[in-house]
């Protein structure tokens, strides 16, 4: 039976997800297709669902993953700690009463970023990798941060407003307090903002990179482009660097799993 999978986000130029996982659909021989669905608000995800009733499951970008938790039905563990969605699966009920018809079906949030981010990140470390500095504080932000405590990694966030901070934690740092005293502590970064995305491939967030050295970190969660200005800064002063590409595939893979799983 023909299934549809997709991405909800707004934009979606930048993303690679369709291509690998129709590409996955053609060697696997899977009677399937990955849609790209570029919503700029979740209020439209109901009338999305309707219109594709073959929509098995579907991942969750930027802008969404925080904004689709409402109208979800349930939360797997990992997604309610990090607070952030990244997979839904979409349960389609079998039999349904006369007042369910209108929503003949369940949606079930996950967060598998935190899967990718680790397997992804956990080669690299050192041990002086100690302290990580998390840039952004979005969606994407929340897996991480989960992944390097789970790593054992100290870390502390990066915003452009101080006013920021996470419950129970203190204040984000802003980019102008990063001096390179502080990048000396913190020698894994993060950057969890989609500065440096196609097609905006100049940007980079605004860090001291002058006070890199070859003892630091920096990892990119942006893929597209290959080679972020971040990581090739990063590069210029001796970091090792990786962009994400790693995690979306291992991520991929991951919610592939939860969308085929019988429950």
């Amino acid at each position: 039976m023909h299934s549809e999978y997709g991405l909800l986000g707004y934009p979606l130029g930048h993303s690679f997800s369709q291509a690998y996982f129709r590409d996955k659909f053609c060697r696997e021989g899977l009677d399937a297709d990955y849609l790209n669905f570029e919503l700029q608000s979740v209020e439209e995800l109901p009338q999305l669902l309707a219109d594709h009733p073959l929509l098995r499951g579907f991942n969750v970008t930027i802008p969404h993953k925080q904004a689709v938790i409402p109208l979800l039905d349930s939360l797997s563990p990992e997604a309610q700690a990090i607070g952030a969605v990244n997979v839904v699966r979409v349960v389609r009920e079998e039999t349904t009463t006369a007042a369910d018809t209108a929503r003949p079906y369940r949606l079930v949030g996950y967060n598998t970023d935190i899967i990718g981010f680790m397997d992804s990140l956990r080669p690299l470390l050192k041990p002086h990798h100690t302290h990580a500095l998390v840039l952004g504080t979005g969606g994407a932000s929340k897996a991480v941060t989960h992944g390097l405590e789970q790593l054992g990694l100290e870390w502390r966030y990066v915003s452009r407003h101080s006013s920021s901070p996470v419950s129970g934690r203190a204040e984000a740092l802003t980019y102008s307090s990063l001096t390179p005293a502080v990048l000396a502590d913190y020698t894994v970064i993060v950057n969890c903002t989609p500065l440096g995305m196609y097609p905006n491939v100049n940007d980079a967030p605004t860090i001291p990179y002058a006070a890199l050295s070859s003892r630091h970190l920096l990892f990119d969660l942006v893929y597209n482009p290959e080679v972020t200005t971040f990581m090739s800064e990063g590069r210029r002063y001796g970091a090792t660097v990786k962009n994400g590409l790693e995690m979306l595939h291992r991520q991929a893979e991951a919610a592939w799993q939860i969308w085929n799983t019988p429950e």
